[in-house]
């Protein structure tokens, strides 16, 4: 909204001729514009580029997650024992060769496993709650760029009025400036007013082109897509609380949700770390087959084997145990910090949107009434000659900072009721 202050001046000089009938329309059509809102919402959290790579990596880390514990390939041996270098190949010369068939298998110690597919399985947690972030961040961009556009539309129906109102007074301080009543610069100042309020105009339209653009490549559809005028919109009571909001931060936001995972994956890597500590096993059996040589019966034999490291470098196990603990310390105040966060943004949400209700009722319900009736009172004075051109002037800024105050505050409204939701991760309570 920066670029409507940058622009005040000529809003100022535009807003000078406008009259009361503009900000009288009630917000009948609301509802429709609503829809077409959340129709837009739903598209850009579907089909926005962004999160669908978003979805592709949470996937990924899935697809790792079932990797995670699984063991490893059991190992085949195949080979000939105590055979004579003399006659290699001659299996039948002597009692002791045999030919061996093995099999083993590397088994990690009681637990490991669990622990392994526990902390990949809270990694991708950690990953899906990142998608449902920025989910959450892109209904706010996408309701931020249309409030945008509500109030550039506003602007330029305020704009469309004041040249037919202008073109009136055009006409009428050439009229007087030809019976003598009103200066030759009077009629200057008129028409100059006008042309400046069509630079308004096309500043207006290009700024309305650039947010659609914008907004189109939130949804993912072409820059050029046109957007209809947005429906005037009118201000429903609502009643929210701050602990309320926190309650439902906690509870549904997917930052926090995420903190939490990494937690938990922190837990399920120290317990993992500590198992480290004690040693893995490989199993192995072989089978040899021995042939019969002079009076020897060649019995066949087998062997099993059971094998373990010993985990005697302690050093990398304590690092690793303690990488892990300082990785739950982090994520818990991390979170803590998130929490404080959610809380100064929702007490200055809620200020800020009181402010904006209640600014938007006080021109509503009075200053507008006020200032319209005021600039139709100087203007019947300067056609009687009652009042100058500056009197008319004045009485038209005034107007229009009345109408500016009240649409810039209804779109601030919507827009923070849109921080809102992304504060706490969902929609806000309903109106009571």
């Amino acid at each position: 909204m920066r670029f409507f202050f940058r622009l005040m001046p000529a809003f100022l000089l535009v807003g000078l001729f406008m009259g009361p009938g503009v900000t009288a329309r009630a917000g009948d059509r609301q509802p429709q514009g609503e829809e077409r809102l959340e129709a837009l919402v739903d598209r850009a959290v579907t089909g926005n580029p962004e999160i669908l790579a978003s979805e592709e990596q949470w996937r990924m880390s899935v697809a790792q997650a079932r990797q995670a514990g699984a063991l490893d390939d059991p190992m085949l041996m195949l080979g000939v024992q105590n055979a004579l270098i003399r006659d290699p190949f001659n299996f039948s010369r002597d009692a002791m060769t045999s030919k061996v068939v093995g099999i083993s298998q590397k088994v990690p110690f009681f637990g490991k496993r669990d622990l392994m597919r526990e902390e990949a399985g809270l990694e991708s947690e950690v990953e899906r709650w990142a998608v449902e972030e920025r989910r959450l961040e892109l209904r706010r961009l996408v309701k931020e760029t249309w409030y945008q556009i509500y109030l550039i539309d506003r602007s330029l129906e305020t704009v469309r009025t004041s040249a037919i109102l202008l073109d009136d007074l055009v006409r009428q301080a050439e009229s007087m400036y030809t019976v003598g009543k009103a200066g030759q610069q009077e009629v200057f100042q008129a028409q100059l007013e006008r042309s400046r309020m069509e630079e308004l105009r096309l500043g207006l339209e290009q700024r309305r082109a650039s947010a659609i653009a914008a907004l189109n490549a939130l949804v993912s559809r072409p820059p050029d897509t046109a957007i209809p005028p947005i429906a005037p919109i009118k201000l429903r009571p609502r009643t929210l609380v701050a602990a309320e909001l926190e309650r439902l931060a906690e509870s549904q936001r997917p930052a926090v949700k995420a903190l939490q995972a990494k937690i938990d994956k922190g837990r399920a890597g120290e317990r993992l770390a500590r198992k480290e500590f004690y040693p893995d096993f490989t199993v192995s059996l072989e089978y040899m087959q021995r042939e019969p040589v002079d009076d020897m019966r060649g019995d066949d034999m087998y062997a099993a084997q059971l094998t373990f490291n010993l985990p005697v470098q302690q050093e990398w196990r304590r690092a690793k145990a303690a990488e892990m603990q300082a990785s739950i310390r982090m994520a818990v105040q991390e979170r803590a910090a998130l929490r404080n966060q959610i809380g100064k943004a929702i007490a200055d949400g809620l200020a800020q949107l009181e402010r904006s209700r209640k600014l938007a009722l006080l021109y509503e319900q009075g200053m507008l009434a006020q200032a319209g009736g005021a600039a139709e009172a100087a203007m019947a004075g300067y056609r009687t000659g009652k009042a100058t051109f500056a009197e008319v002037l004045a009485g038209r800024v005034n107007l229009f900072n009345a109408e500016r105050e009240y649409h810039g505050a209804v779109a601030e409204h919507q827009i923070q009721l849109a921080v809102l939701e992304n504060v706490i991760g969902g929609p806000l309570p309903p109106p009571r």
